[in-house]
């Protein structure tokens, strides 16, 4: 019973901590940012990075636990981390290409700002698979690994390695596209 007793209040504190981080993340993204569409942005991608974590612990038939728990903590930690990125990297080439425009004297269009996410994104994809493919490599070894410990590392670890293969995907294509669905209204409204 002592076990069970243990896992018990690891959960109750998990139903405090896990909001408690989400909302500490959001705060230092508007601290951030100073905007809450970009906020929106992010936290509203995030879910997607965190598809590939279920889908490889539904693999691998791990359940939730603790240590499942503190793997998605860090995931989300890291996905939002290349979120926000991305995000700088997309807003640095949308104003580059908004100063080019009204240097032309014009309006921007949609195929200025599909350019310059293009360009945002492009300058992105190298750093983010060397990212993902360092980490991926790093957590592999502990969670196939063997010894004291491993049992609980390596569902700490299996969240990380299949959430960042989904974390990639999200960053170079779903955020670009909410990040064009958002500049499409500001440039639809003049």
């Amino acid at each position: 019973s002592g076990q069970y007793e243990y896992m018990q209040r690891a959960k109750a504190k998990l139903t405090y901590v896990v909001p408690l981080t989400f909302g500490i993340i959001i705060i230092l993204l508007f601290l951030n940012f100073r905007r809450f569409a970009e906020v929106a942005i992010v936290i509203g991608t995030l879910p997607f990075s965190l598809v590939g974590a279920i889908w490889l612990m539904y693999l691998l038939d791990y359940n939730f636990s603790v240590a499942v728990g503190v793997g998605i903590i860090a995931l989300a930690g890291v996905a939002t981390e290349l979120s926000v990125i991305m995000l700088v990297f997309l807003e640095l080439t949308y104003q580059k290409m908004l100063k080019k425009v009204q240097a032309a004297g014009r309006l921007m269009t949609r195929n200025d700002l599909i350019e310059s996410i293009i360009e945002g994104g492009a300058l992105r994809v190298r750093p983010k698979a060397m990212t993902a493919a360092a980490i991926i490599a790093g957590l592999l070894p502990i969670m196939y690994g063997t010894g004291t410990g491993s049992e609980v590392m390596s569902r700490i670890a299996a969240p990380m390695i299949g959430g960042m293969v989904s974390a990639v995907v999200m960053t170079l294509l779903v955020l670009p596209a909410g990040y064009f669905l958002w500049r499409n209204q500001s440039i639809s409204r003049g």
